[in-house]
């Protein structure tokens, strides 16, 4: 079966509603029977904003949803979609039992290569190498992200709805690609449905680390096919890339190790500055997708155009960090303030 020969946005639309109710159903049979919690649990610790326990299973409702539509969409896709599934298999002993980080990122190793080499771009080595670099930041980045009610879901409802307009009206239109990320967009709304504050459920380890590889890989297959130039995936996800990057530099260069649970990202300082889960995940869908509407605009634009477009953006971004940055210093030097006055000669 191959819905994607004839695409219209139509079409992608019936698509993305049913994985939404698709996933929806799921999850909440999972949350009625109890399942969900005996299949992974999320227990609040102090480097968490949340105080209830709560389901982490997001990825069992979107990943068996997208896999399935997408080997409808058409063969070309499979590898990717019977990718996304082993890591999600793997994802979701690490959320029930734990792995070790080295095991979990030579899944992530495998799953690039494995798709660089089958499908290699016409492109020079050493841009395919610096490519796989990107995916699998990709992939672990979606996963340091997904730490407020939410956040990660919107993302990827407004990043694959990118990825789905870009890929059936610019460029050379694969229909498949855009069906796909239609497809997956879908899902992402199905689980906001249950994840947006409060939360009744969390994405997980194998709901975040397929996000962020098909992120990656539908953002390859679309540069592969001439729908999009290299910079458009990392200009739709940029809030994403921007607050992740930056804070790993930045623990890296602290001797800290990045892969562990911190507080450190710029949207937990906004939730702890007092701005809260609903109005931070709304500002950071925001500022997506404004980055969207940018990045679709710039695609018909020249190609120094663009790359001044991108440049400009990160621009704005850097500063929008710096700002938060501000108010996080100020908070600091008040609460050492207060301390000082507490424990001082009365």
């Amino acid at each position: 079966m191959n819905i994607s020969s004839s695409s219209p946005p139509g079409l992608c639309a019936l698509v993305a509603v049913a994985a939404a109710v698709a996933v929806v159903l799921i999850l909440r049979v999972l949350l009625a029977t109890g399942w969900a919690w005996r299949l992974a649990t999320d227990i609040p610790n102090h480097r968490s904003l949340h105080t209830l326990p709560t389901p982490r299973v997001g990825g069992l409702g979107i990943v068996p949803v997208c896999v399935v539509l997408m080997f409808a969409a058409g063969r070309s896709l499979w590898l990717i979609g019977a990718l996304t599934f082993v890591l999600a298999l793997v994802s979701q002993i690490d959320d029930r039992r734990g792995l070790p980080a080295r095991v979990r990122f030579a899944a992530h190793l495998v799953a690039v290569v494995a798709l660089l080499v089958v499908y290699p771009a016409p492109a020079p080595v050493w841009l395919l190498v610096l490519v796989g670099f990107l995916m699998l930041w990709l992939i672990n980045l979606y996963n340091f992200m997904d730490g407020i009610d939410g956040l990660a879901g919107g993302m990827a409802l407004f990043g694959f709805g990118a990825y789905a307009f870009a890929a059936l009206g610019h460029g050379q239109a694969l229909p498949e690609l855009g069906m796909s990320a239609a497809a997956i967009a879908g899902a992402a709304l199905g689980f906001l449905f249950l994840n947006f504050h409060p939360a009744k459920l969390f994405l997980g380890d194998a709901g975040s680390v397929p996000f962020g590889f098909l992120a990656g890989a539908l953002g390859y297959w679309g540069w592969r096919g001439n729908v999009w130039p290299i910079w458009f995936p990392a200009l739709v996800f940029s809030p994403f890339i921007g607050d992740a990057s930056i804070t790993l530099v930045r623990r890296l260069l602290r001797g800290e190790k990045f892969w562990q649970a911190h507080r450190e990202h710029y949207y937990q300082r906004m939730v702890r500055l007092g701005v809260g889960h609903t109005a931070t995940a709304l500002i950071w869908y925001l500022v997506m997708f404004i980055g969207i509407i940018i990045a679709l605009w710039a695609l018909e634009r020249t190609t120094i155009v663009q790359w001044v477009i991108v440049a400009g953006w990160a621009v704005v971004l850097v500063l929008m960090g710096a700002a938060i940055d501000m108010r996080w210093r100020h908070l600091q030097s008040l609460t050492k303030s207060s301390e000082v006055d507490a424990n001082g000669p009365h």
